[in-house]
């Protein structure tokens, strides 16, 4: 069944469900550690309506620790390789060129990086090599550092012309040929702190990015700190209400002009999107 498109246009809209093998996701970390459970997860948020299946190994908020090449594989690979199988399209959420480049060798076609290449040197070459293929996508997120100590070190509010002037320092950091291949993505809650305003600015001027940049735009605001906040006081917001809010921040963008949207909650946002797009 085809899904349904932007207001506006005649695109359709894209979800990204996200299926985190880790044991230090900010939301749902150790959930699906075993790669059995991260396929199950996996499979159902595709029958509930994920074009894409973003698996990663190595969790990014501010209390995560690192981890290396070898243990970021060891979780992603056997996850990636049965989603593959089962005919699903994937996407590895890595910093790493090594880890991007053998996700994408075990079927993955889409590397999310959130740092845009910035975390790691080898990355843009990597990704020059891996475009090659017809059916491959990148997308460079927006931050700011070499690290994610000096990202969430240094957190403030970005402008959406400044996020977009540096996401444009991105692209152009990689060939002319390769840039129709990437998705941009402005980093909500990477490093912009738990402000709403500064992040509700990113998602209000979502298009307004592209237009800029002249790319697609991808948005993930699911479960994040700024809508934690702004459900009110205390540190655990209700799971369903932080969902709802994630629905209405993805539609919020979807207005703006976002084309890809990043979640947790596939259905809920698939039964949103319905609607809203028919309205």
């Amino acid at each position: 069944m085809p899904h349904p498109a932007t207001p506006g246009s005649s695109r359709p809209v894209v979800v990204m469900g996200v299926v985190n093998v880790t044991p230090d996701s900010f939301s749902d970390g150790g959930e699906f550690l075993d790669p059995a459970a991260a396929i199950e997860h996996g499979l159902a948020l595709r029958a509930q309506g994920a074009d894409i299946l973003d698996v990663g190994g190595e969790a990014t908020n501010p209390r995560a620790l690192p981890v290396s090449a070898a243990d970021e594989l060891a979780r992603v690979l056997p996850v990636i390789r049965a989603l593959v199988a089962a005919g699903a399209r994937v996407s590895i959420d890595t910093t790493k060129a090594l880890v991007a480049e053998a996700a994408v060798a075990a079927g993955a076609t889409v590397v999310n990086d959130v740092s845009g290449g910035l975390f790691d040197p080898a990355m843009v070459a990597t990704i020059t090599a891996l475009a090659a293929a017809d059916d491959f996508t990148y997308i460079a997120g927006h931050l700011r550092g070499r690290t994610l100590e000096e990202v969430f070190a240094a957190e403030a509010p970005v402008g959406w012309r400044r996020v977009a002037a540096e996401l444009a320092d991105r692209l152009a950091a990689f060939p002319p040929s390769v840039r129709d291949k990437i998705w941009v993505d402005p980093g909500i809650g990477f490093g912009k702190g738990s402000d709403p305003e500064g992040n509700l600015e990113l998602l209000r001027h979502a298009g307004d990015i592209g237009t800029e940049v002249g790319r697609p735009v991808v948005v993930g605001p699911s479960r994040k700190r700024f809508l934690r906040r702004l459900l009110g006081p205390g540190p655990d917001a209700d799971p369903l209400a932080l969902d709802v809010a994630s629905v209405a921040a993805c539609l919020g963008a979807v207005r703006s002009g976002a084309l890809v949207l990043r979640v947790h909650n596939v259905a809920l946002l698939r039964a949103a999107l319905a609607v809203y797009t028919k309205l």
